[in-house]
């Protein structure tokens, strides 16, 4: 199983109906809207509901995901301290999320003292999913948003979605966020023409489900908004990304002068086909006149599952044992009419072998690259296909002990990690490769580094495009 749905919605206080006293009934179609996700997320019979919200814990250079067994909330802050929530948080769902950004170098933390309690954000969602999910059976993993890149949010919501892959997990995932926050003179927040302009965006790109256009967003629109939810959708944008899907903007409204947004992105069920189908394609593939390295092999197969049918390739049967008897780390490297299209890899192993670590690796390489988009099925016949499988890091002492054709390099200060394969084109140098290697750290040229170094073996054969 995976991600199965992902819903985007509000979080004014005042729809709980012991806050609003009333008030709640000027906003009936956000209320019926966000009864109509709350049925629908009840019939996926998710094992674990995902609640990003603005209002969690908020980190300048790293997320917040909760890591204790429960979590409470109540709406004391508004006056009505009987209105409480008690959810149990899904800890290896939550760890392997964390796992995933720690191979890009990006923090995670639990919350800070003085603010394990659940916030309103996360409150209002829970409070009509109670209503349809037995919230004391299917646990919840609240994540806050950060002061991290836009492509960092995308890539925290492709860890979910990878996550729920690799636990065979079936998972919900709630962006909550509000709009604009200026959309009247007598609102909380008074107006800005910014307002209606971006919630008329937002609620383009929801109906229509052209989610990568979050990302593309004029900055000053967004600030003028004073807009609340963004970078929790665009964690859910990451989450999706890849996958087929059906897009509908339930309700739009903002009597109060913020705007509401409910929208429903439902994953469409792809094909599925076995193990057995997978290892005969493969065959049939050496069977056509040429030599192909079964780990190449077993890219392209992993590549054109997730980009053809937004599934995740099971291990084929009758993998040779180098494949499924051995652990490393590995890249998985794309290539379109000889340019780079998408590279993803391991330092170090994180699967059971190699197959499954070659697997999401291409998974990676083809949907969560952020210097791509994802890979589109009329690309697959022109792409070509590498794996490099890496040796053990070895410390360096000496720049005499690098040589970039032979070894890759490997930086890191802190929580800041780069890593550099080998024998690329026009790296040439040492000083050339370990200043490369920083720059994906994202560290200062001049900044104090760990070196360390490392073997590749390269596989190629059999990675040629079908059709140049």
């Amino acid at each position: 199983m995976s991600l199965l749905a992902a819903y985007a919605v509000p979080h004014p206080p005042l729809i709980v109906p012991a806050v609003g006293r009333g008030q709640e009934a000027a906003i009936a179609d956000t209320i019926a809207a966000y009864q109509e996700v709350a049925r629908r997320a009840a019939a996926h019979q998710p094992q674990v509901i995902v609640i990003t919200s603005p209002h969690a814990p908020l980190y300048r250079d790293g997320f917040f995901i909760a890591d204790t067994p429960e979590e409470h909330g109540s709406m004391a802050a508004f006056g009505q301290p009987q209105e409480r929530i008690t959810v149990r948080t899904d800890r290896p769902f939550a760890e392997a999320v964390a796992a995933r950004l720690r191979h890009r170098s990006i923090p995670s933390a639990g919350a800070p003292q003085g603010m394990e309690e659940l916030d309103h954000a996360t409150f209002v969602p829970l409070y009509f999913l109670a209503q349809t999910v037995d919230l004391s059976a299917v646990p919840v993993v609240r994540i806050g948003l950060s002061g991290l890149s836009d492509a960092d949010h995308r890539f925290l919501g492709q860890a979910i979605a990878q996550a729920a892959d690799v636990l065979d997990t079936r998972c919900v995932l709630i962006a909550s966020g509000d709009l604009s926050h200026k959309l009247k003179a007598d609102g909380p927040y008074g107006f800005a023409p910014e307002g209606p302009q971006f919630d008329q965006v937002i609620a383009d790109i929801f109906c229509q489900g052209r989610l990568q256009e979050l990302f593309d967003l004029n900055e000053a629109l967004c600030d003028g908004a004073a807009e609340c939810g963004l970078r929790s959708f665009e964690i859910m944008a990451g989450a999706l990304e890849g996958l087929p899907y059906t897009a509908e903007l339930l309700s739009y409204e903002g009597p109060f002068g913020v705007g509401y947004g409910v929208a429903a992105f439902e994953v469409e069920k792809a094909p599925t086909s076995t193990e057995a189908e997978t290892a005969t394609e493969i065959r049939e593939e050496e069977e056509r006149g040429r030599d192909i390295d079964p780990l190449v092999a077993l890219a392209r197969a992993s590549v054109e599952s997730i980009v053809r049918d937004g599934r995740v390739l099971p291990v084929p049967a009758n993998l040779p044992p180098e494949l499924t008897h051995r652990r490393a780390g590995a890249f998985v490297s794309l290539h379109e009419f000889g340019n780079l299209r998408g590279c993803i890899g391991t330092i170090a192993p994180t699967r059971a072998s190699l197959a499954e670590e070659i697997i999401m690796n291409g998974v990676a390489a083809a949907t969560q690259d952020p210097r791509f988009p994802a890979v589109r099925p009329d690309e697959l016949d022109h792409l070509s296909y590498s794996v490099d499988v890496l040796g053990e890091p070895e410390p360096v002492d000496s720049l005499e002990q690098l040589d970039p054709k032979r070894y890759g390099v490997i930086v890191s200060h802190g929580f800041k990690r780069g890593l550099l394969l080998p024998d690329l084109e026009g790296v040439d140098t040492v000083m050339d490769q370990i200043a490369i290697a920083k720059q994906k750290a994202g560290m200062r040229p001049n900044e104090n580094a760990k070196l360390e170094r490392f073997e590749v073996v390269r596989h190629t054969v059999g990675g040629e495009p079908r059709h140049e």
